[in-house]
């Protein structure tokens, strides 16, 4: 139904707009599914399920506007969160203001709103926004927060790209650019029956994340005509990881493959327990998400060889050397988040004006495509992300089936 036309941006690694019979692909990065758990401060995936909103840390910020362009923007941040909520904010914060800088003259205005880490917060600042003209709100962060600003953002007919990972806040007109967990968990799953691995076993977080994770694992393994014949849940405490774990090892003659979907805090101990209770990783694929994209998971030998979704991450470094050298310091992972929002509608208003931010062009089937590869948003407002499929070395990831460049025709 759209055409596809290309219309080149001057900021780095940026390609172009994909929009209804005008410009193909548009801007933005946001690493897949995945890199959350790399993020400076350990600020991971889980973090944004969270029900309950960080401590305050101090009065809310003043609101601040960057740039002079007619098109008014909100961005929606804990600015004043305490502990990694607030650092992520800041983070975010300056990811947005580089992307302005990094774009030729973009005919926007970034209003800058500080929710301070709550609901109610979130919700005053997206009224503010909206009394000061925004035509579009950038943000929130956390899952409890997007449904009050939704709201407030329908009841003008305005769209929302919130950042929370939790698909149950998406809906239409509440789009996630965010590192969908499920986005991981198809692609991973995906490639491990392209390579002959029918059997699976599963050892999962106790928590919300670990909740998400375990459908989408079934859904995915079902849809290939897959089996899982054992599934394990293990708590926090390292010190009880090992029965699951001996459970799940218990069952391993039967399996082809293991999917441990957490980070570098656990998976380096739940491998060891399944070592010990006799599981050889150098002949049972492992499987992983994102978040194993952590020098951690590297350093230990039974992990590697296990394959993750994420993003090709050649992107993301080059957004880091930027931001380093515009800011002094590195940004947490999901400052491409913030970056990739505030590009994404310069490039809409660039090559079809204030009337390009609307639903029918955020939803196009051809999606956008920026540092970290593809994405398009669907109807129901979740998102699905171009990955690639690492190998854990002792360098770290090394892309073993790159992601894709472009998106079917078909939205689902």
């Amino acid at each position: 139904m759209f055409g596809v036309l290309r219309a080149k941006m001057s900021a780095p690694g940026l390609l172009a707009s994909a929009l209804p019979r005008v410009a193909r692909r548009a801007v933005l990065l946001a690493a897949a599914s995945a890199a959350l758990g790399a993020c400076t401060g350990n600020f991971s995936p889980s973090d944004l399920f969270s029900s309950s909103p960080p401590p305050q840390a101090a009065a809310p910020q003043q609101p601040a506007a960057i740039g002079t362009g007619g098109v008014k923007v909100a961005l929606i941040l804990p600015l004043t969160a305490s502990g990694n909520a607030g650092l992520a904010a800041q983070s975010m914060k300056n990811a947005g203001e580089m992307a302005l800088a990094e774009f030729n003259a973009p005919n926007i205005q970034l209003l800058v709103k500080d929710d301070g880490g709550t609901a109610p917060g979130a919700q005053q600042a997206a009224q503010q926004a909206l009394e000061e003209g925004a035509q579009i709100i950038l943000g929130p962060l956390f899952a409890y927060s997007v449904g009050p600003v939704g709201q407030a953002a329908k009841a003008r007919g305005i769209p929302v790209i919130a950042f929370s990972t939790d698909a149950n806040v998406a809906s239409r007109g509440v789009y996630l650019l965010s590192f969908l967990p499920e986005s991981d968990v198809e692609r991973v799953i995906g490639y491990a029956a392209s390579t002959g691995k029918r059997s699976f076993a599963a050892l999962l977080p106790d928590n919300a994340y670990g909740t998400v994770v375990e459908a989408a694992f079934k859904q995915a393994v079902a849809k290939r005509g897959g089996r899982v014949i054992a599934l394990e849940r293990y708590p926090a405490d390292k010190a009880a990881m090992a029965a699951p774990a001996r459970r799940i090892a218990q069952a391993a003659s039967k399996v082809d493959a293991i999917f441990i979907p957490d980070g570098g805090d656990a998976v380096p101990a739940v491998v060891d327990a399944l070592v010990e209770g006799g599981v050889n990783t150098k002949k049972i694929q492992l499987l992983g998400t994102g978040l194993w994209e952590d020098p951690r998971l590297a350093a230990n030998a039974s992990v590697q060889g296990g394959v993750y979704a994420a993003p090709d991450n050649a992107g993301y470094q080059s957004f880091v050397g930027r931001y380093r050298a515009r800011f002094g310091q590195d940004p947490v992972r999901t400052a491409t988040l913030a970056y990739d929002a505030v590009a994404l509608i310069a490039a809409l208003v660039k090559t079809q004006g204030p009337q390009g931010i609307n639903d029918t062009v955020l939803t196009n089937a051809s999606g956008f495509a920026g540092i970290d590869g593809v994405f398009r948003f669907r109807q129901d407002g979740t998102n699905e992300r171009g990955l690639a499929i690492l190998r854990v070395t002792p360098s770290g990831g090394q892309v073993v089936s790159p992601p894709p460049k472009t998106f079917g025709s078909s939205g689902t």
